[in-house]
């Protein structure tokens, strides 16, 4: 099997991850519901994996790092914690379901009105068009820092300096870039960042998380207990437990802080090089296939992708294709929409959808040119 299905769920995890999650699974109790050890243990695990992530994404405090089970419910909480009743958002045509659909929701229940930036010829958002789109209600702009479809990554700092040029919220989908390129919240001006860890961050699924800047107003999207201020009918005020309630998943969070750990001890600027690689390999490999189509800016520099190569071969269905890959040689990719409706809207590619190849760090060369000779050899078969 070549694993080349990434930007989904990363197959590849370190040890610690595991053996942390272990030691966590056998140990813990329920975190800041008992004074006995257990629970104590549970409540450490927890403020570790904080103190981790806000230094891995330069967060003030461990305070404000809030966990979920996923990117999808961070990106809920964001949206819906922040919009009122007749707010304009400002978002773009990159965007993943995970932003969209809270979006269309709050459209639905709040009325708030949507603006979308749209795509040049390579998938790059029209940053240049967010002065036309701004009105007096505009209360945010919400918007991917890396396409789960393109690979391009977004210039967080040209955003940041619109959304502070006018007093915006500036709440960032960081699924595809967290873990794989560096991300400053403070630096980048970001209110609220949402991520997950089952992706380049290389934790285990079900884990996931926002920061939410000191001072900015979220409202609970759900409430339960949360072990502190029991008698009280509302959240509690603090954070982060103002947005956690219920039981956490102790043993997961401890995992996902294992993997930061790694990424700390480990230099994510040489792994990201080395994903770069990959892909600039596969490209190479696959540009002058006949009626080959590829999708994105493969001609930026390595800080401004990540290692997703979404391609398409002409009048070939991309599910078709993507069948092939892996019933002729054990290729896993992915095919279709990719839950990004809006980018296919831009491409033209609705019916036929993508064949997205994600990479890591651990993919081999050979897993690279396998991939691509066989691309080639399905190319040429599909097309006769």
């Amino acid at each position: 099997m070549i694993y080349l299905d990434h930007a989904a769920t990363a197959l590849w995890r370190p040890s610690g991850v595991e053996e942390t999650m272990m030691l966590a699974y056998h140990s813990v109790g329920n975190p800041g519901r008992g004074g006995h050890e257990p629970s104590m243990l549970a409540a450490k695990y927890l403020l570790r994996s904080r103190q981790l992530l806000a230094r891995y994404i330069g967060a003030e405090s461990p305070e404000e790092i809030v966990f979920t089970q996923n990117a999808t419910m961070a990106l809920n909480i964001a949206v819906h914690g922040t919009l009122r009743e007749g707010d304009h958002v400002i978002t773009s045509m990159a965007e993943h379901n995970s932003v969209l659909r809270p979006l269309y929701l709050a459209q639905k229940q709040k009325n708030v009105s949507l603006s979308f930036l749209p795509l040049d010829d390579k998938g790059r958002i029209r940053l240049d068009l967010l002065e036309t789109l701004l009105r007096k209600n505009t209360r945010a702009v919400v918007i991917t820092h890396a396409s789960n479809v393109t690979g391009n990554v977004t210039d967080l700092s040209e955003v940041c300096a619109f959304t502070r040029r006018h007093g915006l919220l500036l709440i960032v989908d960081a699924s595809q870039s967290a873990g794989s390129i560096p991300v400053n919240v403070r630096e980048n001006g970001v209110d609220i960042l949402c991520f997950t860890g089952h992706k380049s961050l290389l934790g285990p699924q079900g884990t996931g998380g926002m920061y939410v800047r000191k001072g900015t107003e979220v409202e609970p999207l759900f409430a339960g207990g949360t072990g502190m201020d029991s008698f009280s009918r509302e959240m509690p005020a603090a954070m982060p437990e103002r947005l956690e309630a219920g039981t956490p998943n102790v043993s997961g969070i401890a995992g996902l802080g294992a993997a930061v750990l790694y990424h700390e001890n480990y230099d994510d600027a040489k792994r990201h090089h080395a994903e770069m690689a990959r892909e600039k390999n596969f490209i190479l490999r696959v540009i002058d296939i006949p009626g080959i189509r590829l999708y994105g800016d493969y001609a930026a520099e390595d800080a401004r992708r990540v290692p997703i190569v979404s391609l398409n071969i002409a009048g070939v269905d991309s599910t078709e294709l993507s069948s092939l890959l892996y019933e002729e040689g054990g290729v896993c990719v992915r095919a279709g929409a990719h839950c990004a409706p809006l980018v296919h809207t831009s491409f033209g590619t609705v019916k036929q959808g993508m064949v997205r190849f994600s990479f890591s760090a651990e993919n081999s060369e050979q897993d690279v040119n396998s991939a691509a000779q066989l691309l080639r050899t399905l190319a040429q078969s599909l097309r006769a």
